[in-house]
């Protein structure tokens, strides 16, 4: 599965506009500094891209790469996100 990037929440790794190769979730292990693909909690029709920055049992903290804390709506804004809510992990075979 291919993920286009949109913004600039994920820079420096990742720029508007990159391709990002993914494996769709199906329960493998997510660990701390994976990216993932995830619903957005609360925007149905968001699809958001970040990294795993600590993980309590099924729930995960999210976060932009961007240092500028107003260039992401992550786990700071939104809170801890529920596994289920994953689509897909970064393939990091790339």
């Amino acid at each position: 599965m291919k993920v286009v990037i949109k913004g600039d929440s994920m820079w420096p790794k990742l720029n508007d506009g990159d391709i990002v190769e993914c494996d769709e979730y199906t329960g493998q292990v997510i660990e701390l500094k994976s990216i993932i693909v995830f619903k957005h909690p609360f925007k149905n029709s968001v699809t958001c891209v970040k990294r795993v920055s600590r993980i309590n049992d099924d729930m995960l903290f999210v976060e932009g790469d961007n240092p500028d804390p107003l260039a992401s709506e992550d786990s700071h804004n939104f809170g801890w996100v529920s596994k289920s809510l994953v689509i897909a992990i970064e393939n990091k075979l790339e």
